[in-house]
């Protein structure tokens, strides 16, 4: 039987799987590293050389995958943005009441920004810098959208059923939810040295979890006058 004919294709498509599966990993490892220095040390005291020493690369693959230190750190809160907006389109609001899905958000923003306090700092840092950089990302432009689009629909329909008021809109329950949740951590020390009171100790977080919702929900049913 003569010898089965291989496509050359089939040769090289091995290799460029690896090439880049291994190119992808690299990509994710800096991005880890680098979210942690930018976290840390802000946009002006993160160091590429700290990076590339972190991650077993150089300064050259990191300006390859990224351009700059500028590109990396937008790279960096393009992903930190995205993850949360991907964990609010995976709620299942649609099989939930009004009031159910609006506590539904503010428990994944809650349990979102516990997990990740890198972003509060990144969110901070990037505040100080008075948005110069998210500003101009194309990739953040209309990524808000997304999570005002969601509790528009969640406000919409406890509208339409009588139980929210008709004078907020989605942007201002987005802003009482987040405030709480990035207060909690980011003056977590300033407010424990003030009044002796850690705000991410385990005894208080299922107290502070469902506040969170009882206050959205007591304002949004709060008749209006």
């Amino acid at each position: 039987m003569p010898p089965r004919a291989t496509d050359s294709s089939d040769n090289r498509s091995g290799p460029t799987v690896k090439r880049r599966r291994n190119s992808d990993l690299t990509r994710h490892n800096i991005l880890e590293v680098a979210t942690e220095e930018f976290a840390d040390k802000g946009f002006a005291g993160a160091r590429i050389d700290e990076i590339a020493e972190r991650t077993h690369t150089t300064k050259r693959m990191l300006y390859y995958y990224f351009t700059d230190k500028e590109g990396l750190y937008k790279a960096v809160l393009e992903r930190s943005y995205l993850r949360i907006r991907e964990r609010e389109r995976a709620v299942d609001v649609e099989g939930l009441g009004p009031i159910e899905a609006i506590r539904a958000i503010a428990s994944l923003t809650f349990d979102h920004h516990e997990q990740n306090p890198d972003f509060i700092r990144l969110v901070s840092t990037e505040n100080i810098l008075r948005g110069e950089h998210i500003g101009t990302s194309e990739a953040l432009s209309n990524l808000g959208n997304p999570a005002a689009e969601l509790l528009a629909d969640i406000l919409a329909r406890g509208q339409a059923d009588g139980v929210f008021r008709a004078d907020v809109d989605a942007l201002d329950i987005h802003m009482a939810i987040s405030s709480f949740c990035v207060f909690r951590l980011s003056n977590r020390y300033t407010f424990e040295a003030l009044f002796g009171r850690d705000l991410t100790d385990p005894a208080h977080r299922e107290r502070l979890r469902s506040m969170l919702g009882d206050m959205i929900i007591a304002f949004l049913t709060t008749p209006t006058h």
